[in-house]
């Protein structure tokens, strides 16, 4: 083999490597692009309103879905807004990280049917700079996301409003 072939395949795997950098790179930006398309509320806007009220807006995602990042007993989550959800609702595999006690058992309608989910309360949520403390929740083994949804068990604990693709909570 001469000098010249050698310089030429070493020059195609610098080819090579060149594009699998530029494909990483691609996927890379693209995967923040699409995550904040999915959950544009990672960092939600909040601030305390003339009133001294916490208040947190979010963005509508383009499933028109509010999703915000928060916690759980200083666990990071991601809550699903659903006002016909009665109740936090967490699934069980995230349950397991949030250490939560369990209290009872009981059916609830879903909309995948009757499910039986355990009792449970959450001592302290907070999205934003809103922070709930003793609220009711269960956990559902029938979830398979990693979103809890954040039901009327906490949502009548805040006012809110929307304006165009933006929701607006208050505290109470």
């Amino acid at each position: 083999m001469s000098d010249s072939d050698s310089t030429q395949q070493l020059g195609r795997y610098f080819v090579w490597i060149a594009w699998v950098f530029v494909f990483g790179l691609l996927i890379f930006v693209f995967q923040d692009y699409l995550d904040n398309q999915y959950n544009p509320n990672t960092s939600p806007e909040y601030s305390i309103n003339n009133e001294g009220v916490a208040e947190v807006v979010l963005e509508q995602n383009r499933q028109g879905h509010y999703l915000v990042n928060g916690e759980i007993n200083g666990y990071s989550v991601t809550f699903l807004l659903d006002t016909g959800a009665t109740q936090v609702s967490i699934p069980e595999h995230v349950a397991r990280k949030l250490n939560l006690t369990l209290y009872g058992q009981y059916p609830v309608s879903t909309a995948n049917g009757t499910v039986m989910v355990r009792q449970t309360k959450i001592e302290r949520l907070q999205f934003g700079n809103i922070v709930l403390n003793n609220v009711d929740a269960h956990i559902n083994p029938g979830m398979q996301s990693d979103e809890i949804l954040l039901g009327m068990s906490a949502l009548k604990r805040v006012e809110f409003s929307q304006r165009g693709n933006r929701l607006i909570l208050k505290e109470r």
